[in-house]
């Protein structure tokens, strides 16, 4: 197993992260940021206005796309099985 083979497994892995967490925080960055422009026109400074509004979408993303995190997550796990004869040098 040579470096550049070390190295593609772990762009691949880095790439797969990102895009099974991109839709949670996308959600959460956008949530977050409409619910700090309400607090800013109302002046209202709750901590908890901020919080559950945010966990809510977060986990209302979660449901919407969970099948397809998984199903991605299930899919590079086994392409990687599959490189594992490669990778060895077998």
């Amino acid at each position: 197993m040579d470096a550049y083979a070390v190295l593609d497994v772990g762009v691949d892995a880095l790439v797969l992260a990102a895009k099974l967490s991109a839709p949670v925080l996308v959600t959460a960055l956008v949530v977050g940021f409409v619910v700090s422009l309400v607090q800013s026109v109302t002046q209202i400074q709750e901590i908890t206005l901020s919080f559950v509004p945010k966990a809510v979408a977060a986990a209302l993303a979660l449901v919407v796309c969970g099948h397809w995190m998984i199903t991605e997550a299930v899919t590079f796990t086994q392409e990687l099985f599959e490189r594992i004869p490669a990778l060895v040098g077998g």
